[in-house]
């Protein structure tokens, strides 16, 4: 894993920054062992001196008071992309040697600005977009490069809200085996209507994208309509991931020969494809709560993020290409950016959950 001793790690920032302490000190999750939490760097809130003391790790409230043993910063504090300064943290950390894995959105220039400041320390440098390394998006990306070995990709149907059309088009990158070339067209919305059309190109195939840009001013991180939705076509059929934490599915494409009188053939000799299910679902099919995707779903992912970092650290020779891909992955999500503008604000009240076993029923009862 390029890992030759245990990591001494210190996460900055008590927001999404406790999905990274979750990861460092779970005793639930694969690979932590890799991994010591040495640290939180914080304002020094009540909050923040109540989760140092929780974690049984010291509280910094200046970056400077960060020890040079620590080996790696999780960054996960606004970048200038989201009016922060996240990245200036970086950079000073970076000069120092100290490997940062920050976490997004960050801007193409602070991108560039901190590969500089990690060139200058010898250190490693990542973005974690989190979502590709989620368990159910590697089951998706291991099918769709099968697929593309064997195929040639013909279309991408995306939807998403605006907040996650950073980690997608990086899933989608991958997906496809790259992001260049890409462009978008000028988005279309409908009056009344929550989503936002482009047609677009990524890794050269078509995509056609589909985005709710619309957040309420006073929360945020809630009110969008889903996270993400991704597929992928070939000749072969269509492998989806149904949403951010999945399940993955696969429809083989419907073909069927025909008689000499042109009608088609629905059965015997020659059908042998058509015998097969018509959806599959592919990987896990025990699907989480939301409460196990915070405390075990997301953490997964913050340390396969933290591997990654590792083999950069390792293998210096790796830190090109991971930055090359960073910078490619902000370049086109601020080319999106810059078509779709600002997202409309919203004031919805909190919505009314559905009952499960409601809909259990009903279908259940649907065609008895």
């Amino acid at each position: 894993m390029g890992i030759d001793k245990r990591k001494r790690v210190v996460v900055a920032g008590t927001g999404f920054g406790r999905i990274y302490l979750e990861a460092l000190t779970s005793s639930r999750l694969l690979g932590r062992d890799y991994f010591e939490l040495a640290g939180l760097l914080a304002r020094g809130s009540d909050y923040s001196r109540s989760c140092a003391e929780q974690y049984g790790v010291p509280l910094y409230t200046e970056a400077e008071q960060i020890p040079d043993d620590i080996d790696i910063v999780c960054v996960v504090v606004r970048s200038g992309a989201t009016g922060g300064e996240g990245s200036e943290l970086a950079q000073s950390l970076l000069k120092r040697g100290i490997h940062v894995l920050q976490e997004h959105p960050v801007h193409t220039k602070e991108i560039t600005a901190n590969l500089l400041a990690a060139k200058q320390g010898n250190a490693a440098y990542a973005v974690n977009t989190l979502y590709p390394n989620l368990r159910p998006t590697r089951q998706f990306l291991a099918a769709a490069e099968y697929l593309r070995r064997h195929q040639r990709l013909e279309m991408i149907d995306a939807i998403c809200n605006s907040q996650m059309a950073y980690p997608l088009l990086d899933v989608i990158g991958r997906a496809v085996g790259g992001l260049r070339p890409w462009s978008f067209s000028e988005p279309v919305q409908a009056e009344g209507h929550p989503f936002q059309s482009l047609s677009a190109t990524l890794g050269g195939v078509p995509l056609t994208l589909r985005i709710q840009n619309q957040v309420h001013p006073q929360d945020p991180d809630n009110h969008s309509l889903l996270l993400h939705r991704l597929a992928i076509g070939s000749e072969g059929g269509v492998l989806t991931l149904a949403d951010t934490h999945g399940p993955v599915l696969w429809n083989p494409r419907l073909h069927s020969p025909r008689d000499q009188t042109g009608r088609l053939i629905l059965s015997g000799e020659g059908t042998e494809r058509l015998a097969v299910p018509s959806m599959v679902t592919l990987g896990d099919t025990d699907m989480r709560s939301y409460h196990d995707i915070f405390a075990l779903t997301w953490p997964e992912a913050v340390i396969q993020a933290l591997h990654s970092l590792c083999a950069d650290i390792a293998q210096p020779e790796r830190r090109k290409q991971s930055g090359q891909w960073a910078l490619s992955v902000s370049m086109v999500w601020s080319d999106l950016t810059a078509r779709i503008g600002m997202p409309a604000l919203i004031q919805p009240g909190e919505p009314e959950p559905v009952s499960v076993q409601a809909l259990t029923d009903i279908v259940s009862q649907a065609c008895d």
